[in-house]
């Protein structure tokens, strides 16, 4: 089995050497070379600009099955960051000499790339740290323009991130009405009900494109439509889709979008809100933060320009590669639908509305530590959403679709990208097939007297004709 590293340990362009040392290889010589643009590596090979092997140097790492929690950086996302950190350092808001200038171009340049991705204007971008600060921004920048104009209601739902949930907790605590639109069992939330929830003084309603947990669209471009003629303000947290489903997000109904740089191959800790002019007039934000007036005075602070590029770079080849991404992301799935049949596990979530790249699902009888533990020398994957399984709490978003104890005890969550090596799926099933052997009682009297699967909606791998994916040969 080969395993993978994403990324240079050792690196040089134009006769200038760069060292990005992990503790782990210190006093190795393990390396890559970049010279005039064209990868030669000194390990393993690299085909399609998709990976380091490390063979034979100790490295015994599971496949990565955790892209709804962070991707691997693009080789050529990581040489742009690395020029911008080396070479070209320029502080971008350095206005009289060649550095500053060349950085304020790399910034717009980015800004450029971005924009493109959601069919905005390249004013309407403006960089931040990721989806979590765009979100905040977006919601607790409109609360003062909220309170001026006498509008204090907030729509939005009950599966949304925690980085929109949390500052909505605010705003209810400063006098703000939040209504929480309920999903249905597939997890997609009804626009009508979105719809009908609208008030006169409503001045925002945010819902996320797709649900970070499981995979699930939301009816983002419907609710954009019943909007139509209500003046609140539109947020979409695009951190699981931005670079992946472009053309939803090109709708100009959608005035804020959440975006975040490591979710499309980016680096992390750089992201952006798209904020969309309503008749050539910017939206009434408020900053979070004060002192300097960078980025049209909503986001102060000295831009880290090597990460913008980073971002600019990873949104451009997104954009290039996305038919052949897809693609890629449905060849997997349905590798691993055939793979893991055997062992009879139950989908989480509306599957004809599911991204191909993203599966909720628990094994019946299974608990997920226990399975994540068994296979973490197979695959890395995780119990639902990272952000919620690192503060130890049952996922709010699984909860509100009213799985069964079991199953939320039971849920994992397995996401891929383009870069994903074949995991071994016979060890896989045969670890969870000896899990099952280990439980003495694996269906629970309490799972007989909840909803049935068909009920939920979700759906057992027996039952997968309806999905609209095509079969693979072979």
């Amino acid at each position: 089995m080969h395993h993978r590293y994403y990324g240079t340990v050792h690196w040089e362009e134009q006769r200038k050497s760069y060292r990005l040392w992990d503790q782990r290889w210190t006093n190795r010589d393990v390396c890559g070379i970049i010279e005039n643009s064209s990868y030669h590596w000194c390990l393993g090979c690299l085909d399609d600009n998709e990976g380091v092997h490390l063979e034979g140097h100790g490295i015994d790492l599971a496949i990565y099955l955790d892209c709804a929690a962070t991707t691997p950086i693009e080789p050529q996302v990581q040489q742009e960051i690395m020029h911008y950190l080396g070479v070209e350092f320029g502080n971008a808001g350095s206005r009289t000499h060649d550095y500053g200038i060349r950085a304020r171009r790399a910034v717009e340049k980015a800004r450029g790339q971005v924009s493109r991705v959601v069919s905005a204007r390249r004013s309407e971008v403006i960089f931040t740290s990721g989806a979590t600060e765009s979100n905040n921004l977006a919601i607790l920048g409109l609360a003062s323009h909220g309170l001026q104009v006498g509008k204090t209601h907030i729509v939005s739902t009950q599966i949304e991130h925690k980085s929109v949930l949390e500052p909505l907790q605010t705003l209810a605590r400063r006098g703000f009405t939040v209504t929480l639109v309920a999903p249905n069992h597939g997890g997609w939330v009804e626009p009508r009900i979105v719809r009908e929830a609208l008030r006169d003084d409503t001045l925002l309603v945010s819902v996320m494109q797709i649900n970070n947990e499981t995979g699930v669209r939301q009816p983002i471009g419907e609710i954009a439509q019943l909007l139509d003629d209500h003046d609140a303000y539109f947020h979409v947290d695009a951190a699981q889709g931005f670079g992946k489903e472009f053309r939803p997000l090109c709708n100009r109904r959608m005035d804020l979008i959440s975006i975040s740089g490591h979710k499309i191959h980016g680096p992390k800790g750089i992201g952006a809100l798209i904020t969309r002019r309503r008749k050539n007039r910017r939206l009434p934000l408020t900053p979070l933060m004060h002192g300097g007036g960078q980025e049209f005075g909503l986001r102060p602070g000295t831009l880290p320009v090597h990460l913008i590029v980073g971002l600019g770079k990873a949104a451009e080849l997104a954009l290039e590669g996305w038919e052949r991404r897809t693609q890629r992301y449905r060849e997997f799935r349905n590798r691993l639908i055939h793979a893991l049949h055997p062992l009879t596990p139950v989908l989480h979530g509306d599957q004809n509305r599911t991204v191909p790249h993203i599966m909720n699902l628990s094994f019946p009888g299974i608990d997920a530590e226990e399975a994540m533990e068994a296979l973490r020398d197979v695959v890395a994957i995780s119990d639902g959403s990272t952000c919620t399984s690192a503060s130890g709490t049952c996922s709010h978003v699984l909860s509100a679709m009213r799985l069964t104890d079991a199953q939320l005890d039971g849920a994992l969550r397995l996401s891929w990208c383009h870069m994903t090596e074949e995991p071994d799926w016979a060890a896989f099933v045969e670890i969870i097939e000896q899990l099952r052997k280990e439980t003495s009682d694996p269906l629970t009297a309490k799972d007989a007297d909840q909803p049935t699967v068909a009920e939920r909606s979700v759906v057992p791998f027996t039952s997968l004709a309806d999905v609209k994916y095509e079969n693979i040969p072979g």
